[in-house]
């Protein structure tokens, strides 16, 4: 791995993997953690039926770190199409078969790291299953897919409400140069993770510069009505306050951010998701590190 400085990126789903693609074109060391609330798909039917952590919102940032011309990469994004298997992503069930065969979930992350060459650790937010769940304008919430429905979200939480976040997850915070958070949906990937309270903490003592990456437009129906600002309430609310706040108003409303931000073309065509090559310059930028290595 290059020299350069030790990135943490907190988060989940194809948000947090955008991060980690242009994470590894800056960091000297990259690790991911990766919020486990979800409970739909190929990952919700495998937590149902062998207990374990949901393994795809893990996948896709193993692949993000992985060397993308590697047979064993494009494999683990293979999903099936017929069958028994229908649905699941192959790197699901082999994650779920390693953690089997090893006793230790960890351990298969980062035995799937090996095999496709990741430049990089992923990490659970933690060790045990959870719920998510939501204070709303129409009630409790609870389950990640019931939370990403709803709107007039004020509060989320977990169930159990203190779970066990890795013991490296915390190591890899208090060693970060920079914690990037984001993008990806606010409440349901997020502050799913950072609801772990030992992983909020260790954010708010971070001697990392603490980066926000908003979403590059509103998310309908978690952040129907967003703007900036109001995505960095709800960190802030939630017990998490970053340093600055990375965003691209092409497609949605600054708004009045109270701290610091960085208005940047940060968006791929069409627009829809983040560019890691631009990504990558303008977190590397905020550090001060003025080279990033394809």
């Amino acid at each position: 791995m290059s020299t350069g400085p030790r990135v943490v990126a907190l988060g989940g789903g194809h948000g947090l993997a955008a991060t980690l693609a242009a994470a590894r074109r800056y960091a000297g060391e990259v690790t991911a953690i990766v919020s486990v609330a979800d409970d739909g798909g190929s990952s919700g039917r495998l937590r149902e039926a062998f207990d374990i952590l949901p393994p795809g919102d893990i996948r896709r940032c193993i692949v993000a770190l992985a060397d993308p011309g590697s047979c064993w990469t494009k494999a683990l994004e293979h999903r099936f199409e017929a069958g028994e298997l229908e649905g699941h992503a192959l790197g699901n069930l082999l994650i779920a078969g390693l953690a089997a065969v090893t006793g230790d979930f960890l351990e298969a992350l980062d035995q799937v790291g090996r095999l496709v060459g990741a430049r990089g650790r992923v990490l659970p937010a933690t060790v045990e299953p959870v719920v998510l769940k939501a204070v709303t304008a129409g009630g409790d919430v609870r389950g990640q897919l019931a939370v990403a429905q709803s709107s007039g979200i004020a509060r989320v939480s977990l169930v159990p409400a203190d779970p066990r976040a890795p013991r490296a997850a915390l190591d890899a915070i208090d060693r970060a140069d920079q914690v990037v958070l984001g993008p990806g949906s606010l409440f349901t990937s997020i502050l799913a993770a950072l609801a772990v309270p030992a992983l909020a903490a260790a954010v708010r003592e971070a001697k990392a510069q603490v980066v926000y990456v908003c979403n590059l437009r509103p998310q309908c129906p978690e952040t129907a009505t967003y703007d900036v600002a109001e995505h960095l309430a709800a960190l802030i609310a939630h017990g998490v306050d970053p340093d600055v706040v990375l965003c691209d108003t092409t497609s949605l409303h600054l708004g009045q951010p109270l701290r610091p931000f960085v208005d940047l073309s940060l968006a791929r065509a069409p627009g829809l998701a983040h560019d890691p090559a631009k990504l990558a310059v303008a977190l590397a930028d905020l550090l001060g590190w003025g080279s990033t290595n394809d």
